[in-house]
């Protein structure tokens, strides 16, 4: 969720064997826009992500790879998601001989498999399935520098998005201490620790987790008494409602967004008894009235 974001240029060397190359498609989730990364040293690279498909992308690809005199040999694509994938086609028309991978490929790509290795001069890239914001999601990891690609299950400003909190949560406990370097995003500013930024989204999934089940016991997100804890303010409480409450400091405009991170996390307490769903009103509550530990 982009607020007063820090100006990125559209390419930038960030060390001597990575360049980002923003996608020109700034925007709300997007951030400064879609980060893609020319990897490597010489004339053959590596390219991580493609962008949204806008022509300034392609624009600044061209321009990049003439002044590095090198061409891109494998497109490594971090998910499916549109601002990471439409900028393929214009990638095949700048480098008709480049090949794409992807896990789960589409027609005419290439798999990733887990732990795979990718090199090339200057850059040695290990595959690294990281699920939850897509089933799809892969991570890579830079041996060089012992810093990582993260995509998108870490951001460079914020929070990321997840498609299954559990699944998430897995992959961040995997990443956390891969590396002891950077952490390369798929949108944001570079992460110059990548450890604790992910120990930080763990720390802030499990306060999110805290809030809903204060909210649900008390109607409130404030510390509780144990005045308060018996003294919610309604019996079920819908996604939307709990959003009203929690991100109560956040726009309006983003509260919808946020309902469906507050549905997974409801999902997730679900599985482990510690809240139910109510069908025929669609709200939740904790199980049974007990107090979820």
């Amino acid at each position: 969720m982009a607020t007063q974001l820090v100006p990125l240029p559209e390419v930038e060397r960030l060390s001597a064997s990575v360049v980002r190359i923003l996608g020109g498609n700034p925007g709300k989730f997007t951030l400064q826009g879609t980060n893609t990364y020319l990897v490597g040293r010489g004339p053959q690279r590596l390219l991580i992500d493609t962008g949204q498909g806008f022509p300034a992308w392609a624009n600044s690809l061209k321009t990049v790879l003439l002044e590095e005199k090198a061409t891109v040999q494998k497109a490594l694509i971090t998910h499916w998601h549109h601002d990471h994938v439409k900028g393929i086609p214009d990638l095949l028309k700048i480098c008709p001989q480049a090949r794409v991978y992807k896990h789960q490929p589409d027609e005419g790509q290439a798999n990733i498999e887990d732990g795979q290795v990718f090199q090339v001069e200057g850059a040695t890239v290990r595959a690294f399935h990281t699920p939850g914001h897509t089933v799809d999601h892969m991570a890579f990891i830079l041996e060089e520098e012992d810093a990582i690609f993260s995509g998108d299950n870490v951001l460079g400003h914020g929070t990321a998005v997840f498609e299954d909190l559990k699944v998430y949560l897995t992959s961040l406990h995997k990443m956390q201490n891969r590396v002891s370097g950077r952490a390369y995003p798929g949108h944001g500013a570079v992460i110059e620790k990548a450890s604790a930024k992910i120990t930080d989204y763990i720390r802030h999934r499990q306060q999110r987790e805290e809030e809903v089940l204060r909210v649900l016991r008390t109607g409130s997100v404030e510390a509780e008494t144990t005045e308060s804890s018996n003294n919610t303010s309604q019996s079920s409480w819908t996604p939307l409602e709990l959003v009203k409450v929690i991100y109560r400091d956040v726009p309006e405009s983003l509260h919808l967004p946020a309902s469906h991170g507050v549905a997974q996390i409801l999902q997730k307490l679900e599985s482990e008894g510690k809240v139910e769903h109510h069908a025929e009103s669609g709200g939740w509550s904790l199980s049974n009235g007990r107090p979820a530990l």
